[in-house]
């Protein structure tokens, strides 16, 4: 499954180029091969593949809840601009939704994406015309609607 998965976002790569939120989001449940893709496709284009929850994690280490909240739009950005590629393929970005950050996962990627395209695997769902994060009773739980993103998921034909 991996193959399709990153044929289909190198192949979005130009188009998103040319986009004002340079941002490709591989769209799909946990255990759909987002990483694999996202692996096949630093392999194949060179590009770095971050992982967010760990590198976030490292940096909010000593800081308090609210300096977390605060922090941590620049800390991603930080992550993200000291990568000299003009690509940079992002993985794990549950701690964005973690709800005592109080963030905007979506509004966080789409400022990334201004400078350099990003490709981030989103763990959730296409429903319709709503791309969503966890099931509506749960705390984290987000829907975005999906008119003007660029978004791969594996059910997609080729």
């Amino acid at each position: 499954m991996a193959e399709p998965l990153a044929g289909r976002v190198i192949e979005r790569l130009d188009q998103a180029a040319e986009l004002y939120h340079r941002l490709v989001l591989l769209v799909a449940p946990a255990g759909a091969g987002k990483t694999a893709a996202l692996k096949d496709v630093r392999a194949r284009v060179s590009a770095p593949l971050v992982n967010v929850n760990l590198e976030l994690s490292r940096r909010m280490l000593d800081l308090t809840e609210r300096q977390r909240t605060l922090h941590l739009p620049r800390l991603l950005s930080e992550i993200v601009s000291v990568v000299a590629a003009d690509v940079i393929l992002l993985d794990n970005l549950e701690v964005l939704f973690d709800v005592s950050l109080k963030q905007d996962p979506l509004r966080l990627l789409q400022g990334l994406s201004r400078n350099k395209t990003v490709v981030a695997a989103w763990s959730g769902s296409i429903d319709g015309e709503h791309m969503i994060y966890a099931t509506p009773d749960h705390p984290e739980y987000r829907r975005y609607p999906v008119r003007d993103l660029c978004i791969i998921t594996p059910e997609a034909s080729e």
